[in-house]
């Protein structure tokens, strides 16, 4: 059943918007409630009977909500512990399971939250990740914060991590000074990093200190997530509205009734009237798109019959590839000469006529760049799983075979190094954090600095863009209009393209039915 929109958030009202992780995009706050049970009902046994008193056992119901929901994990020891009047040391962050601190407390509820995401994966609400992906479409900036330190860890096991210009999360506060909820310290963080003014901003929250620090950053909109029904005490906290799910917010006019994407191969004599008296140009994404998505980036092996293709394609076309990933690395995966190249979301470009140049912003960044990446190698040598890779514009750290438990330090490091180099920021991939320059650059603004380039941003050019990533869709949104847009998808979500393909196979099958095109469009 379709519910009742109860609030359309618009471009001409919002340029960004700010999620919670627990309870709203994922649903791990009863993962977390029952390790924060688990852990403080044991201490609590033993604690009673050395005070010769009753066991009062941790409530979920009550004292998860009130003292330790939505709060930094050493916070919500220790407000939980004032409610009881127990009192007990600081202790060291590296303090272990059975030490009785404030952190020896935290790290054995962590310890019990990361076995239960490592055994079962992260659950999400598919109805927001369907609004992300909207709003995405409609050129809102995204942003995540978590007060807890395993956001990186969560937003991998759900494959999550493309989906945020920005992530701040409990590792991030710490190394940044950040107060925790309900100061909306954590929230205007985030929306300093997607560039957003806080009364252009939308916070989307399920805590009651969450959207009391909404409330409290004075930000444009705070919606609250009342998934137990519970609306009233968001709103009395803070919240401008609250909803049971998200499904009941919309993007601009984009609703259900919008029609379903034609299929690129279904659809192609509309696409070949368009291709009519025009010359055509061909831009693909790398991943996903002319190769399959892998575990590692070295198994992402375009086919002999794909690269084929591609070769007959360029013959007649121009045709180029988009990837984040390094310049070398792409052309070295393709293994084709004669072909344009856009390495690091477009900073690196090469191609076979002369074009050979770097985003004119880009090179001022190298010796920085430099700096962190000595940094980072020194910082990380001893952590084990841990590789520190050097693209030309940007550093990933690649964290994939290190040990969960590892990751709150590799960030926090990641974080230190950050800060201390404020020119570049820090970005996401699966089990990857990478460090790039701090401007506004994008596969949109590559697609175009392309074009520009090889003198086809005219009237009679009909460029094509093919792409499987949230990443893509900034490419699709600048041409949208005057040139074609393709989504590779499994599943349908809202994108600014026109026409969807269902994998790397049918990229080929139409690549294939485009090659008559290209072929007229160079004789005509």
């Amino acid at each position: 059943m379709t519910r009742k929109k109860e609030r359309i958030i618009s471009r001409d009202e919002f340029d960004g918007v700010i999620f919670d992780l627990d309870g709203v995009v994922t649903d791990t706050a009863a993962v977390h409630a029952e390790a924060w049970k688990k852990m403080f009902d044991e201490f609590l046994t033993q604690y009673a009977a050395r005070q010769n008193i009753p066991f009062q056992p941790f409530d979920i119901d009550t004292d998860y909500r009130l003292y330790v929901d939505g709060k930094p994990r050493t916070d919500g020891v220790k407000h939980f512990l004032d409610s009881r009047a127990v009192d007990l040391p600081d202790g060291h962050p590296d303090d272990a399971h059975g030490v009785e601190s404030i952190h020896g407390l935290g790290n054995q509820k962590n310890d019990y939250f990361l076995k239960h995401i490592e055994a079962h994966g992260a659950q999400v609400y598919r109805s927001t990740i369907n609004l992300i992906r909207g709003l995405k479409k409609h050129g809102f900036k995204t942003a995540i914060i978590s007060s807890s330190k395993n956001c990186a860890h969560i937003l991998d096991s759900a494959n999550l991590h493309d989906l945020f210009d920005a992530r701040v999360d409990g590792v991030d506060s710490e190394v940044l000074g950040i107060e925790g909820k309900p100061a909306p310290d954590i929230f205007l963080e985030a929306a300093r990093q997607i560039k957003a003014k806080r009364e252009r901003t939308v916070v989307i929250e399920d805590a009651i200190s969450g959207v009391q620090a909404g409330r409290a950053g004075k930000f444009g909109l705070v919606i609250g997530v009342a998934r137990e029904g519970d609306r009233k005490s968001l709103i009395e906290n803070g919240a401008d509205i609250a909803v049971e799910d998200l499904s009941e917010i919309g993007v601009q006019e984009d609703s259900d009734s919008s029609p379903p994407l034609p299929s690129a191969l279904d659809s192609f004599t509309e696409i070949s009237e368009r291709a009519k008296g025009k010359r055509i140009a061909v831009f693909l994404d790398y991943d996903g798109t002319l190769a399959p998505i892998v575990d590692t980036p070295e198994e992402a092996v375009i086919s002999d019959d794909m690269r084929e293709a591609l070769i007959k394609l360029s013959h007649y076309c121009k045709v180029g590839i988009i990837s984040g990933r390094d310049l070398k690395d792409v052309q070295r995966m393709a293994k084709i000469d004669w072909i344009i190249y856009a390495g690091s979301h477009g900073f690196d470009i090469s191609g076979p006529e002369g074009v050979q140049l770097e985003n004119e912003f880009g090179t001022e960044f190298l010796p920085v760049l430099d700096e962190a990446e000595k940094a980072l190698s020194d910082k990380l040598e001893n952590i084990e799983g841990v590789l520190v890779e050097r693209k030309h514009f940007a550093i990933a750290i690649h964290y994939r075979l290190a040990a969960p438990e590892k990751v709150e330090r590799i960030e926090a490091a990641v974080d230190k190094i950050a800060a201390a180099h404020p020119e570049l920021r820090k970005a996401y991939g699966k089990k990857i954090f990478e460090l790039q320059p701090d401007i506004d650059w994008h596969k949109g603004k590559a697609l175009l600095t392309l074009l520009r380039e090889l003198k086809m941003d005219s009237d009679d050019v009909l460029p094509f863009y093919i792409g499987d990533d949230v990443t893509d869709e900034d490419a699709f949104r600048e041409i949208k209009g005057r040139g074609v847009g393709i989504v590779v998808w499994e599943e349908p979500y809202q994108t600014a393209a026109s026409y969807s393909l269902e994998n790397t196979g049918e990229v080929r099958q139409f690549l294939l039915k485009l090659f008559p095109l290209c072929k007229r469009s160079d004789h005509e």
